[in-house]
């Protein structure tokens, strides 16, 4: 595993490092400069992310929000205060885990575990979420296409969609490709919208 560990505070750092000694085939990378941070990331290519603020001006967190919009990483965020826009701002952000006032090593193990499988539940719910807004689009496609062949033909909305699926089968297309065509078709040909 990969572990990039941010931290401009070299003994803060230490504590995050001390709470992953136990790990075993772990490599962590610390870097302490926000110069460069986002090609650092990408070079080192971390399964997870520490990164500790402290306590962070409204500048540095959002510098670090923009870093951790960017990656698409589990991120662990740790941080001495906290008011409830860093906390909206950072789950916005794409922070799996923010600690607040809780920088210990002997939490980092479990921290670790914790962020990444929540990174894991929350990448599978926007797969989920991706696919049914795919299913929804391709739905819509659908039933213009049969708009389009009910008022073409004169036929009934079952007669249509029988067109589409036997259109389908016998091209060894999906009907939603089928209907994607004549959609386009239509609208190409200026039919309308």
């Amino acid at each position: 595993m990969r572990i990039a560990i941010i931290d401009e505070s070299a003994p803060r750092a230490s504590i995050i490092e001390e709470g992953l000694t136990s790990l075993e085939d772990c490599e962590i990378f610390t870097l302490t400069s926000r110069n460069g941070l986002l090609a650092k990331i990408a070079e080192i290519a971390p399964d997870i992310v520490f990164m500790d603020l402290g306590n962070p001006s409204r500048d540095v967190l959002e510098e670090y929000f923009a870093v951790s919009r960017a990656l698409d990483h589990p991120i662990a965020m740790f941080v001495d205060e906290s008011d409830d826009d860093s906390i909206a701002a950072s789950i916005d952000a794409g922070v799996s885990t923010y600690v607040v006032d809780g920088l210990a090593a002997k939490r980092i193990q479990p921290l670790l575990k914790m962020t990444m499988r929540r990174f894991q539940a929350f990448a599978r719910l926007e797969a989920e979420l991706a696919e049914a807004k795919d299913k929804l689009v391709e739905r819509e496609t659908v039933d213009r296409a049969k708009r389009i062949l009910m008022d073409r033909k004169g036929v009934s909305e079952p007669a249509a969609y029988r067109e589409l699926r036997q259109k389908a089968m016998s091209s060894n297309r999906r009907i939603a490709d089928i209907a994607e065509a004549i959609v386009t078709a239509h609208e190409m040909m200026g039919d309308g919208q």
